[in-house]
């Protein structure tokens, strides 16, 4: 029973950092209703800009402090792809209002080619280091409770607090501001939201400057994991079973989408992998997804559009 816990509690954390990346192409899907393709790109533009600044600011500026370094760096990138998300809007959504959703997925494949090379040409190519301070060693629990007890990573355990504070701030945004609702709106017709008074540019920027937040706060936990390298803007790709179950429409389907998603992998990769050989954890997610989308393809928590003739 407490090794049956152990994979739980680690697939439960593994998932809420699955959710934090699924937010990020749920936030720009609800603003403008088409799948956001940059955001790996984003996350990898985001987090390499941190590792940077925070090797380059102390040199800069003639400290040494890793807290201060990496706090700065953390608003430095923040306030990147601040500029990121208004040159988005300023320069391709703009042009782009009222067009068909395959203009804009296009678009979105431009932004992240464009943002892969930008980001290795100004802050290079090789693996840096995120080093924020989250403690490494692991920690056993229930040592009275489980013969051996539970053993728990402590990165993961805050690594998931954050995830989850970033996803509840997000829940009531968009349920309690008006902002949050004229971004629902404009998801769903843009043109009728501009009759009433919806300014769509201010809109756009403000969705895709959250998406950058989410963007970097993922670029920073994935990269203290794994090193910032260009493989993580694959992270991205572990992140679709979860929106395709979640719902790309619903918030709260992004987090239950990553717990499914995140706590599936662990069990099956324990449990199943010694039937059906290694590596399971790879394809499981996708596999999971594509049987749910033969029964609910709108997702969990998606809306099932109805068609009245």
């Amino acid at each position: 029973m407490g090794f049956f816990l152990e994979t739980l509690i680690g697939g439960l954390m593994t998932g809420m950092l699955y959710s934090l990346v699924a937010l990020g192409f749920v936030l720009i899907f609800k603003a403008s209703g088409v799948f956001n393709f940059a955001q790996g790109a984003m996350v990898l533009f985001a987090a390499l800009a941190m590792a940077r600044l925070a090797q380059w600011l102390p040199q800069w500026l003639g400290f040494d402090n890793a807290f201060v370094a990496n706090t700065l760096a953390f608003a430095g990138a923040g306030a990147i792809m601040f500029g990121v998300a208004w040159l988005v809007e300023r320069l391709v959504l703009r042009h782009l209002v009222n067009q068909e959703g395959a203009t804009l997925l296009m678009a979105t494949l431009g932004i992240a080619y464009l943002l892969d090379g930008i980001g290795q040409s100004i802050f290079g190519n090789d693996i840096y280091k995120i080093d924020v301070g989250m403690p490494k060693e692991p920690v056993i629990l229930f040592e009275k409770t489980f013969e051996g007890g539970i053993l728990v990573n402590k990165e993961d355990l805050v690594a998931a607090c954050i995830a989850a504070a970033l996803v509840l701030a997000l829940s009531l945004f968009f349920q309690k501001t008006s902002t949050g609702r004229a971004l629902r709106a404009v998801a769903d017709d843009h043109q009728a939201a501009q009759s009433i008074g919806i300014p769509l540019e201010r809109i756009w920027v403000v969705v895709w400057c959250v998406a950058g937040v989410v963007a970097l706060v993922a670029g920073m936990i994935w990269g203290s994991k794994l090193g910032v390298q260009f493989s993580l803007s694959t992270v991205a790709l572990r992140a679709l079973p979860v929106v395709i179950l979640g719902g790309l429409t619903s918030v709260p389907g992004a987090i239950v989408g990553g717990l499914i998603i995140g706590v599936g992998e662990k069990v099956s990769e324990v449990y199943l992998g010694h039937f059906v050989g290694g590596g399971i954890e790879i394809w499981f997610a996708y596999v999971l997804a594509l049987l749910f989308l033969l029964v609910r393809p709108q997702g969990l928590f998606g809306e099932k559009i109805i068609d009245r003739v």
